[in-house]
């Protein structure tokens, strides 16, 4: 008998257009191949859930992105349920998805990590934390939401901390110059690196999701020593944190002169975009994974172990 499979997408981040995007696609992947698919519309109405979740599925595909739906909110709800649910735990989601836990744990495990700081929006209106160039982030938010790159000479970013909105609390990092490079992780496997080329300034919101928006290398065009560092960097921040699943790990690499090469690891995300311009997605093509066989293998290694 067909399994079937509740697929969880929309919810109330930032991210919500980007998460029914990657819902629509899995879900589409999983009915071709032979599953039975239920798609919920998440929202804050945890009754509503509840009754979206009724009969049980036999596993909840998590399609979500971002806050609510990435940061072991809603794993948590699984977890009480006894339902098995794609992508990582309660505790690697919630460390994952705050970005200075998450540094700490990679710095603790030996992995190269951007200097930074943790500040309030008042701390950076009073004046620069760090010398320009320097990177202002949220420390809860992902697919690049508030994220602002202050060069020198740019106080146009003030009035932007001054309208704040993405929580009290924001990271400040040295700007590493260089290369965009991210790495897929499928469960205990790198799968490859890819290099991103955007099309702007950076990579930004519009450039990971608009259609054109940047170029993926795949695989990264760099030299093989640092392809090999960069998916063991990727694979131990994955085991760092507990993920499970699939994950993809960002990094830079700083091959400018003064940067000597080296490979600095920024985040991991835990809930991977599954979007027709998604990394993963295209990684996991080059090793020769097609996308309906990259979803179905996360529904059938779903788990229910926190």
């Amino acid at each position: 008998m067909a399994k079937t499979v509740a697929v969880l997408m929309g919810g109330w981040s930032p991210e919500r257009d980007v998460s029914l995007s990657s819902g629509r696609e899995c879900a589409k992947a999983l009915v071709d191949r032979g599953y039975k698919v239920r798609l919920i519309d998440v929202d804050r109405d945890l009754p509503a859930l509840m009754r979206a979740l009724d009969p049980r599925p036999d596993l909840i595909f998590n399609a979500l992105h971002g806050i609510g739906g990435e940061d072991g909110t809603v794993q948590s709800i699984f977890e009480m349920l006894g339902i098995p649910y794609t992508h990582s735990g309660v505790l690697a989601s919630g460390l994952a998805m705050h970005k200075p836990t998450a540094k700490a744990v990679f710095r603790d495990a030996g992995l190269p990590v951007v200097d930074g700081i943790v500040a309030s929006p008042e701390m950076l209106a009073a004046g620069d934390p760090l010398p320009a160039p320097f990177v202002v982030k949220p420390t809860n938010q992902g697919s690049s939401v508030g994220v602002r790159i202050v060069r020198m000479n740019d106080n146009s970013w003030r009035e932007e901390v001054r309208e704040w909105r993405y929580g009290a609390e924001l990271l400040v990092e040295r700007f590493v110059h260089g290369r965009e490079l991210t790495v897929a992780v499928m469960g205990d496997r790198a799968l490859g690196v890819c290099e991103i080329v955007p099309r702007g300034s950076f990579y930004d919101y519009t450039a990971k999701y608009a259609a054109g928006g940047s170029d993926h290398l795949t695989p990264a065009p760099v030299p093989p020593a640092v392809y090999e560092a960069a998916l063991d960097i990727g694979l131990r921040a994955h085991r760092a944190l507990g993920c499970r699943g699939v994950s993809r790990a960002d990094l830079r690499y700083d091959d400018t002169l003064a940067g000597c090469g080296r490979l600095y690891l920024l985040e991991v995300n835990t809930q991977p975009g599954m979007t027709p311009t998604s990394l993963v997605p295209d990684i996991a093509r080059h090793v020769g994974i097609g996308f309906d066989e990259l979803v179905a293998w996360m529904a059938e290694n779903a788990s229910c172990d926190g």
